[in-house]
């Protein structure tokens, strides 16, 4: 065991999130407001307790706004953690970090977007070229045809497929999953619109081997988390989601940018989610057996397809039996993604993913786990990742 890694110090108090839609009409502020604001009295906490902020790399709003936009108090935390997607378990260790250093008492950790109708993620940054490529590499892989994160996982899915004879059949399984889950959650942009297999091996051919439901949606919408104490989370509104461990890596040889050198690698199915893992469970004195819920980042869905192998829940090699099993619904060995997370519910870079493996443990998710008390939540694989595991009381 790490002996540095003190657990269950801190607890997740409160959650909340505005609506998710392909168009919000406000600003990312109001929609950061809206989620924080929901999550503090979630909690039972008066907006001018909050201290802390912790943000995303990439979202437009600053901690100050936000700290403006509620009403906070004296700020003496703020912070962010990424690249996109990677960032929101770290956000969470931010916090967490944040008030085991006496920094803070109240944190606000959030991720607010206008992901359809204003700064659209996905898109090739050689619509918008920028002289030395604004750090992202990609300058150097545009060139060769490299346009875009849906290109870039549908090269990893085809090495994938060839190495272990993974079918399309079975990795519609992952998008299958998120749809049904999605189907009971009445927030979900997915909530009325059920999928078959006919539909998904109908559906357009976008980046081969993925099709258009391998791909996460596109969401306006924010999610947010009030961190504080467990001493103190015990005495509020809502039973307290312990964090029993947080843990980031970044794998041996750190790459830059956001995703694409990661083809650089000896062998590009590797991923920090690996590494992460390891430490993750090391910390957390558990292992996958004694996970109930999985929220696993699921940008596509061979995304979330690498982390099951990654994270233990079967051997390398063997996800595409396993997720074929059943083993991803709400009765089976890894209940996966329960709110439908990316593909179903919304893509708020996976802070709705922290929100639901809350809702796990306090017996709230409409796709409730039967004695819940143990949630897994990851964030993006590449090029470095955390993740979280929760705990009940």
């Amino acid at each position: 065991m790490d002996d540095r890694w003190q657990r269950d110090v801190c607890a997740i108090a409160g959650v909340g999130q505005s609506a998710f839609s392909k168009y919000s009409g406000v600003s990312v502020t109001a929609l950061a407001a809206d989620a924080a604001l929901a999550a503090l009295a979630d909690a039972g906490i008066d907006p001018s307790e909050v201290d802390g902020v912790v943000r995303n790399d990439m979202d437009l709003v600053s901690c100050a706004a936000l700290g403006d936009a509620i009403g906070a108090g004296n700020l003496t935390y703020y912070g962010e953690a990424g690249p996109g997607g990677s960032g929101p378990c770290a956000m969470v260790a931010q916090a967490v970090a944040a008030i085991m250093s006496g920094q803070a008492k109240t944190v606000v950790v959030f991720r607010s977007l206008n992901g359809r109708s204003g700064n659209r993620f996905g898109l090739s940054a050689e619509l918008d070229p920028v002289i030395g490529g604004a750090e992202t590499f990609t300058e150097f892989f545009g060139p060769y045809g490299l346009l875009s994160p849906g290109i870039f996982f549908a090269l990893i899915a085809q090495q994938y497929m060839n190495e272990t004879g993974l079918t399309s059949e079975q990795l519609a399984n992952i998008a299958l999953v998120a749809r049904k889950h999605a189907n009971n959650n009445p927030t979900a942009q997915m909530y009325d619109r059920a999928m078959t297999l006919d539909d998904y091996m109908g559906s357009r051919m976008l980046s081969t081997p993925l099709r258009l439901f391998d791909y996460c949606l596109e969401t306006d919408g924010a999610s947010a988390v009030v961190v504080t104490t467990t001493e103190r989370a015990k005495d509020l509104r809502q039973p307290p989601a312990i964090i029993r461990a947080v843990a980031m890596a970044s794998g041996p040889r750190p790459q830059p940018g956001q995703m694409y050198p990661v083809l650089m690698r000896e062998n590009p199915l590797s991923m920090p989610s690996r590494y992460c893992a390891e430490t993750l469970y090391t910390r957390a004195g558990l292992g996958p057996q004694d996970i109930d819920s999985a929220q696993l980042y699921d940008c596509f869905s061979i995304t979330a397809l690498l982390q099951i192998e990654d994270y233990g829940f079967c051997a390398p090699g063997e996800a595409g039996g396993f997720i074929e099993s059943g083993q991803l619904e709400v009765d089976g060995a890894m209940p996966f993604n329960t709110s439908g997370g990316h593909m179903s519910e919304g893509y708020i870079h996976g802070m709705n993913h922290v929100v639901e493996g809350v809702r796990q443990i306090r017996g709230h998710s409409s796709n409730q786990v039967a004695g819940a008390s143990v949630s897994l939540v990851t964030s993006a694989p590449p090029p470095s990742t955390a993740a979280l595991i929760l705990v009940s009381a």
